[in-house]
Formats: structure tokens, sequence, C-alpha cells
């Protein structure tokens, strides 16, 4: 009888390094590293080709890197069940090595069908964490604490040489078709393009992370642009916290050598590192909200409002880039195209389908999902919610389409770019070309409802209506007992943005931010610091 074998299941954990599964199973005995596409997942309505493309690239990298150790990747286009039903045929299995995942629905059933698995055939499943999220986290009070902890401990270190389990074959079957086209203009999986990028930040392009990535022009090059990257594990949270940590001790030694708006984008950065778990840590604790409303006070507000017919209307412009508010337009046209619009514009977007199209939350964001390249589940629901007013706990963020642009697009060239029937348009009507007069409509030669629409409804009604709606679904009996169960699971606890931290990375406290940590209950506008 062969040797029993320890598989190493990667997930979205796409690397080598700092990867505490794959040591503890090289440890162990005999490894085999395996990547399952998993029908379940990959057909949902939420992945789309070039998310699929990207992982490809991701694995083609991962293999190379295992090759080194001695290590063969398995990729199997069944699911995990049916692939280790067909590997313990072959050979005894003697663990399962993996991350914790916090992943969509899909995954969480994929996950308890593995412990089923695990447990019919007494197998031991291992399962470790690879950020800041805790798993059945029983008070948010504590959660800043692990997530230190966790970025502070040592990163893993691989051995050179691993043994490896004999190469095993699995039945032929056909890759998951998935929806969509893969997108022209992406970024380019696996860790040598995530190292080129992270490297270029640290050194100096972080300079302008303050400031710089609220605009769709600046953004492109003022933020990291690490975000698939993580999202797909080609490099880990706990690495990329200490290299920006040491990033930042080393420019405070020799502040000569980097600009001087370094250590402050870095500060900023880390933040949103911070940022990234702690809404995670949102859907790992409470997985409905991918499907239902946070606060159920809102349950019901938009689902009967529209006619289904109107809805489709709202939603097919807003999806094609067609609201007649250019800069929503232009955020949509480069997403296409890429995969990635900074943070501010995504905001934008889920703010003109929620309030100004008074559209559910699930359908534009499953639309946003298939077009971020780097689609978290933990960080887009939650988010996909908070920009929708359903979580209950936060102050209303409704964007005006106009304004967004004059403040982040004052010259219009991100708009012209993006946008070409409005190229020769002039700025004073760049982001309002509905009010040009036919006469100019003809010299620029942007007819309205011919080369660009017309919006479909006004944005300062829609603005105060959605207000008005928001406001009185708070107001519902027992709507302000369930704010304080949602602030009590799932509100941030500490200040991270704009604290000071010593040369080390740990937190200086202070009494603005000991203040600002407090809940506040005042009308229901509970302000979450990310």
């Amino acid at each position: 009888m062969q040797n029993s074998i320890h598989i190493v299941w990667f997930k979205r954990d796409l690397r080598v390094a700092d990867h505490a599964p794959l040591l503890a199973a090289c440890s162990a005995g005999a490894v085999l590293p395996l990547f399952c596409w998993e029908p379940a997942v990959w057909a949902g309505e939420d992945y789309a080709k070039q998310h699929q493309h990207f992982v490809m690239e991701c694995l083609a990298e991962l293999k190379v890197a295992l090759q080194k150790m001695g290590l063969h990747l398995l990729v199997s286009n069944a699911g995990i069940v049916e692939t280790l039903n067909n590997i313990r045929q072959q050979v005894p299995i003697a663990g399962i090595y993996s991350h914790e995942e916090t992943g969509n629905g899909a995954t969480f059933l994929v996950d308890k069908n593995v412990a089923i698995w695990c447990k019919t055939h007494l197998a031991t499943w291992y399962e470790m964490p690879q950020n800041g999220v805790v798993r059945r986290l029983k008070n948010r009070n504590s959660w800043n604490g692990y997530w230190e902890q966790r970025m502070n401990a040592p990163q893993t270190t691989m051995p050179a040489k691993a043994l490896s389990a004999s190469v095993l074959t699995l039945p032929n079957t056909q890759m998951v078709s998935v929806q969509g086209v893969d997108k022209p203009r992406r970024q380019k999986g696996g860790r040598t393009h995530a190292l080129e990028l992270f490297n270029s930040f640290l050194d100096g392009r972080a300079a302008k992370f303050r400031g710089g990535i609220s605009s769709p022009l600046s953004a492109v090059t003022a933020g990291s642009r690490l975000s698939p990257y993580l999202a797909y594990g080609c490099l880990s949270m706990r690495e990329v916290v200490q290299a920006t940590r040491d990033r930042r001790t080393w420019a405070n030694e020799v502040p000569h050598l980097f600009p001087a708006s370094l250590n402050s984008g870095l500060i900023g950065f880390e933040s949103r590192l911070h940022w990234h778990c702690h809404f995670m840590q949102k859907l790992e604790s409470e997985p409905e909200i991918e499907f239902e409303n946070l606060h159920h006070a809102h349950d019901g507000m938009r689902d009967e409002q529209l006619s289904d017919m109107e809805s489709q209307r709202r939603l097919a412009a807003w999806c094609s880039g067609e609201t007649g508010w250019p800069l929503v337009d232009a955020s949509m046209a480069m997403l296409r195209e890429t995969g990635w619009i900074n943070f501010r514009m995504r905001a934008m977007l889920m703010s003109t389908a929620s309030y100004l199209y008074w559209l559910h939350w699930r359908g534009s964001g499953l639309h946003l999902a298939r077009e971020f390249l780097d689609y978290e589940p933990g960080i887009h629901w939650a988010q996909t919610q908070m920009q929708s007013g359903t979580t209950g706990i936060n102050t209303l963020r409704i964007y005006s389409p106009i304004k967004q642009a004059q403040d982040q697009d004052p010259t219009g060239a991100f708009v012209r770019h993006w946008l070409p029937h409005l190229k020769n348009v002039p700025n004073t009507w760049i982001f309002e070309p509905y009010l040009m007069p036919k006469a100019q409509q003809l010299q620029y030669g942007c007819l309205l409802d011919i080369h660009y629409p017309a919006p479909l409804v006004d944005v300062s009604q829609a603005m105060r209506d959605a207000r008005a709606k928001i406001s009185a679904a708070r107001k519902k009996e027992g709507a302000y007992l369930e704010t304080q169960a949602v602030i009590k699971k799932h509100a941030s606890r500490k200040g991270m943005q704009g604290s000071k931290r010593d040369t080390s990375g740990k937190i200086i406290s202070s009494k603005r931010l000991q203040k600002k940590s407090k809940l506040m209950n005042v009308n229901n506008k509970q302000r979450e610091l990310f």
C-alpha cells in the first residue's frame, strides 16, 4: 500500500511565501499541492472570465515556485469533494491543509461539504488563518488586538526542498465555463507582477497616496494597485504590513533618500490594510450580508418602488455606462476595459445605482463583482451595503455625480478620455452635456440621445427623495434597538486612520483617537472610520 499523502488545498492563497499550511504539510510528510476549479463557485453570478484568466496566470507562477521545491501542482477541473474521492482511490490521504477563507456563499457551502467529507473518511483538515479575519470571533472589542498580533508574527519560511507525493492522474473533465470575456487592459496575475508593483510603491509612489487616491486620474499611480494580488493571495497581508512598516522605519532613519510625504502615504496605506480585514470580518461574522440587508429596517424599502421594467431599464443604463452623467459613465468605461477604478469612483457608482436610481444593491453589486478584478466578497458586500445606506449605522454617502466630477476631474480630462463623443464639448457643459442648447450640440458633435444619453432622473430631486426614504426607514419601530445590535457586532472599535505609530509600527494612543473610537449613538449616524 502506498504511503499516505498530505494535501495542500490552495484557494485564494496562490503563493509559496508565508504559507503556513504548505509549511505544515512539508513538515508532516509527502506533499500534494492541489487547486480545484470549483464549478459551484466559478459558475456563480459574481465571477467573470477576467477572474479566471487572472487566476490561471497566478497558477502558472505558483507551479514554477512549487517545482523549485520539488513539488508538483495538481490542478483539477472538478470540485474539491469529487477530487478528494478520486485521489483517495489512488492513495491514502493523511491530512488536508488550507488557509481559512472568507468567501461568498458558494465557497462557504464548499467548505461545509469538505468538513463533512473529512468526518466521513476520518481525515483531518487543518485550517489556518492567513490575514486579520478571526473565525468564530465572540467579541468585536478584541479584534484589533488579534489583527496586530497576526501582523507582527514572524512570516513562515519554506524549506528549499520538500518530499513530493507521487504524481497522480485525474479523470478528464471539462473546465467550468465562466461568463463574460477577458478584459484587454486588466492587471496580469502572479507574484512577480505583485512584487514589482509593491516595490515601486514603497520606493516612491506611496508619497502621492494621501491626496492622490480620490481622483481617477491620479489614483492610477498614487494607489498601490495591490488589491487583486491580495484578493488571490499572491502576497500575504502580513508580508505587506511588515514591509510597509520596515520602509517607514528606513525612511525615518535616512529621510534624505525619500520624499518627505512618503511616511504619511505609508501610514495611510497601512490604515487601508487594516480596513481591508475590518470589512472582511463583517462577512465572516455575518455571511447573510451577501444576500440580506444588514439592518432589516430597510427590508422592502426598494423592492416595490419601481416596476420591474423600469428597474431593468435603469440597471441596464447604469451597467452599460449610459446614465447621462459623464463621470459615472466614464468610470464604467474604464472599469469595462481594465477591471479597476479607484475607491471614490466605486462609491459613486454604487451611490448612483442605490440612491439616484433607487435600485436594490444586490443586482448592482453583482455587476460590480464581475467588473472588479479585485473582487473580494468580504469587502465587496459590506461596502455595497454601506454605500447603499442599508447598514443602519453609517452616515449616508449620497454622491452627486456632478460635484464629484468638478472635484475629481476639474478639467474633464478623464471624462474626455473614456467618452470620445464628449471630447469636443467645452468645460461649460462637459459634466452636464444635457444642458447644452441644440445649436451647441450640433457644433460640438454631441447630439443628446444620439451620441450621448440624457439622464433618466433629476439628480437633486433623486437625492432628496433618497434621504427622505432612508430617514423614514430608520425611524421605524424597533430600528434603534437593531442599530445598537449592529454596532455591537460590526462597528470598528479603534481609530486607525490618521493614527500615529512609532518606528516599530506600534500605535501611539491619544485622547483624540480614544474619543473617536467610542460608539456614537446619536441619530443613528454611527460613522465607521473606514
